[in-house]
């Protein structure tokens, strides 16, 4: 038997996709407290639907609940950078390799490629990279590939925020995401899987430059 997730209120959504947007747009910088009275106070709702978005928010990685310090946004470092795209090393290239297998539509991919071409701020370009690279896995043809992908997605976000804010290598990136869905749209699946790994081994490579050892992201 199988159990359908408990939906998410519509109060708690709200707030968790809100502070969520602020966190990858860099409006609240990691380690920045997040205290629940002001959040609360700010989006006009109650401490319960903040406190619930807090929990969800610690469980995709992007904020840090202590009993002392209570919740802030997660920091970033080489190690948290290399444990993230270390995964997405390992999983990504296959599932865009088994969507171009499968004849999966990238028409997503071309949408957000474009909208982050055409973006007006790092924000924006931030979020649809985000996109784009959901549209390369989402067609794998296993849920359970792709489930495990998302888990990663909000930290690898944080993590190109924040290296964007002191390293802006995002007309590289977008010329590599070019390639990438050029390749993939040839169906040819090998050099589009090896272009997505040099893709993101590259990233934290450069953002981290004295701290990585050989891994690496984007």
């Amino acid at each position: 038997m199988t159990f359908a997730p408990t939906p998410i209120p519509s109060r708690t959504q709200y707030v968790l996709e809100a502070i969520k947007h602020a966190i990858l747009t860099a409006q609240l910088s990691p380690g920045q407290a997040l205290v629940e009275t002001e959040l609360a106070a700010q989006f006009g709702v109650s401490k319960t639907p903040v406190r619930e978005a807090l929990k969800t928010l610690a469980g995709t990685g992007l904020v840090v609940m202590s009993q002392y310090k209570g919740a802030t946004v997660r920091l970033v470092d080489a190690t948290m950078a290399r444990e993230v795209y270390d995964v997405r090393l390992l999983l990504e290239p296959e599932a865009l390799r088994r969507s171009i297998t499968r004849k999966g539509s990238l028409d997503e991919a071309q949408e957000a490629l474009e909208r982050a071409d055409s973006a007006q701020d790092k924000a924006e370009r931030s979020l649809a990279n985000r996109d784009f690279h959901r549209a390369l896995y989402l067609p794998c043809g296993n849920p359970l590939l792709a489930r495990m992908l998302d888990e990663v997605r909000d930290q690898a976000a944080l993590v190109s925020t924040v290296a964007w804010s002191v390293i802006p290598t995002w007309e590289r990136e977008a010329a590599e995401h070019r390639e990438i869905l050029r390749l993939a749209l040839a169906a040819d699946a090998a050099a589009a899987a090896g272009a997505l790994h040099d893709h993101i081994a590259s990233f934290v490579r450069r953002a981290f430059p004295d701290d990585v050892d050989g891994g690496d992201a984007a």
